[in-house]
């Protein structure tokens, strides 16, 4: 296909953008990429033109932008379709959602998330101390419920008992046995009375990578027997009226929707014989695991989920009124702990790319009078493969030359300039097969890796560690995709390096039409900036880099959209990312005290008459400059 031909409905079903994008990111007839903040049309604006007044603020790249009108429309479309589908299945209890905010604590994420949900009694889900000191100065709605799960100390429940005195519907939910005689003796002590949940360790076993968390040898959960022990001590303290939840856990990311049908099975006849042995429950914890398609694939891949919002939800309502009409119990409240799939969508780190690594060289390959043989046979091999073509056949015949070259440069045979025109000319010969073969429908077996073995990598100023730690740490796939060009067809194929020293500082695991390749399609790099955005990072990226190189994090923006202005958003807010200063005081320096002492050694080499004294100055005020400087690149 050529590039006059190349159009953006190509763009999107390369990057399969309409797939993994849930509609939320199109491509206009500019070529740039485009946010639509309610899975529709209307709202639509151009990420490059966000760009674009960010640098006019002076917002240096990498950065995260954050679209808090998608994270708002995330909150509303899960409440909507289960107050929908309750409705269309004469469902009798209501829905419960809450937000985990260990997916993402950063405050503004969370107090979005709330205020979104308020008028749907959306409430929180705390798993440490911290958490729920957060969660209890952030939600005040009396309505809205707060679960508490995680390990608990003394002050972790008391924490808790003081949200049921201002009259916060905060569940504790009883992980371990030994915390019930916690509970029971913290509530005599402070004289108030908890709300419980029992979280049950379900036998049947999750799938996808954190079916781990699952299952009867689980982490977290009580067992069948462990449950009726626990009802029955409750009941001897005087609390057995105080249990009103029952919760179960299958794991993060389920992607497949037969793993949530079989635990509601087990799930549901469980609460239902609760019930019925008059444990007085009215919320049915189905925990998280509501997957995001991340390569859009569809699949039961670890990185795709083979169901929709809709179907999870349908399945979810009609699986669980089916036993507890079979059982004779009433319906109880669903309660949903769905992190990922509220805050994937809204966050993206866009960066810029820096420059292209490859194996070309310009060093002189002209024949001269004495070469070695081993040189003039792979000269002529180039100039065979340019006359006939012969893919395969050249291919084996480098490959066996390079060997016998090197095998000869060992011995000292050959000089280091031979050793150097012979893998010129090689690479040169490996990226003429690799052009031919892109475009080839049919390539032999062997050449199948060829094409990613030659390929460059483009160097973006960003940390792996810091901004898609999931990518390093589980090959997790994030959606990569260029923000402008995408009228252009890309002739580039690459992989992503970082500008960390580290040689996992890089992205090679990219979405592809059939399932997942190591390079991806990108533009050669021109006059103008290239950006990158690495999308799908509102959940768990945001809060889990790492400070490797003492990269910190990155600067920020909060977009919203806004159909009166021209440009169709406003910048609502930037946040400035971590200075050099700042990092380093994390690690305990002293910035104040780093800057001094540089200072005296370059006094000291002005009085030696060293260093200039002008020049001195410019050294010191040069080396706090930097201090005070953001961690990446400058461009």
């Amino acid at each position: 296909m050529t590039m006059s031909k190349w159009t953006i409905n190509d763009s999107k079903k390369l990057y399969k953008i309409n797939q993994w994008g849930e509609g939320y990111f199109s491509v206009n007839s500019l070529g740039n990429l485009t946010v639509r903040t309610e899975s529709k049309k209307s709202g639509e604006f151009d990420i490059a033109s966000v760009i674009k007044e960010m640098k006019e603020q002076g917002v240096k790249f990498p950065a995260v932008i954050r679209f808090h009108d998608i994270l708002r429309s995330r909150v509303r479309l899960i409440n909507k379709v289960f107050r929908e589908t309750i409705e269309e299945y004469d469902y009798e209890g209501r829905y419960y959602g809450v937000y985990p905010i260990k997916v993402n604590q950063m405050r503004e994420v969370v107090e979005e998330i709330i205020d979104a949900g308020l008028k749907y009694d959306y409430g929180l889900e705390a798993g440490s101390k911290p958490e729920l000191l957060a969660v209890l100065a952030m939600n005040d709605s009396k309505k809205a419920l707060t679960i508490l799960n995680g390990y608990k100390d003394d002050d972790y429940m008391k924490l808790a008992l003081l949200g049921r005195e201002v009259g916060r519907k905060i569940i504790i939910v009883i992980e371990k046995f030994s915390e019930i005689k916690k509970i029971i003796r913290l509530s005599k002590e402070v004289g108030v009375e908890p709300l419980i949940g029992l979280r049950g360790k379900m036998s049947v076993p999750g799938c996808g990578r954190w079916s781990g968390s699952s299952g009867e040898r689980a982490k977290f959960g009580l067992s069948v027997s462990e449950m009726l022990q626990a009802v029955e001590l409750f009941r001897a303290n005087g609390l057995g009226d105080c249990i009103k939840l029952f919760h179960f856990h299958i794991g993060s990311q389920i992607p497949e929707i037969r793993s949530f049908k079989e635990a509601i099975s087990e799930g549901g006849r469980i609460y239902a014989k609760l019930v019925q042995a008059g444990v007085p429950l009215e919320y049915f914890d189905i925990g998280g695991g509501l997957g995001v398609d991340y390569d859009g694939t569809r699949t039961i891949n670890d990185s795709s989920t083979n169901y929709s919002l809709s179907e999870y939800v349908a399945d979810v309502i009609y699986s669980l009124k089916q036993i507890c009409d079979l059982e004779g119990v009433t319906h109880p409240n669903i309660v949903t702990e769905s992190g990922r799939a509220v805050t994937a969508h809204h966050s993206c780190v866009v960066t810029n790319v820096i420059g292209k690594i490859d194996a070309t060289s310009d060093f002189n390959t002209k024949k001269v009078t004495g070469e070695h043989i081993f040189v003039s046979n792979m000269r002529e091999l180039e100039e065979d493969l340019h006359n006939n073509e012969r893919l395969q056949e050249t291919y084996n015949d480098v490959i066996q030359l390079k060997e016998s070259a090197l095998n000869a440069f060992k011995l000292g045979i050959l000089s280091l300039e031979e050793r150097a025109k012979i893998e010129t000319i090689y690479t040169r010969v490996l990226n003429y097969i690799t052009s031919k073969l892109i475009d080839s429908d049919k390539v032999p077996e062997e050449l199948q890796s060829l094409v990613d073995d030659t390929s460059a990598k483009y160097l973006c100023n960003f940390s792996v560690f810091q901004s898609a730690a999931d990518s390093w740490a589980i090959g997790q796939v994030l959606p990569v995709v260029p923000i402008t060009r995408l009228h252009e067809k890309p002739t580039v194929n690459c992989s992503i390096a970082d500008i960390t020293c580290d040689s996992d500082g890089k992205i090679d695991k990219f979405i592809d039409e059939t399932g997942h390749r190591t390079t991806f399609p990108v533009h050669e790099l021109g006059e103008e900036d290239y950006y990158l955005g690495i999308f799908l990072t509102g959940a768990y990226q945001d809060v889990m880099g790492d400070m490797h190189n003492l990269f910190g994090r990155l600067n920020e923006v909060h977009v919203f959209k806004d159909e009166e202005d021209e440009s169709g958003f406003y910048i609502e807010e930037v946040i400035k990312g971590q200075s050099c200063a700042k990092v380093l005081s994390t690690m305990q320096y002293n910035p104040q005290y780093m800057a001094y002492s540089l200072k005296k050694v370059v006094d000291r080499e002005v009085a030696r008459g060293k260093i200039q004294p002008r020049r001195g100055v410019k050294l010191v005020d040069f080396y706090e400059d930097c201090l005070r400087s953001y961690t990446y690149l400058e461009s």
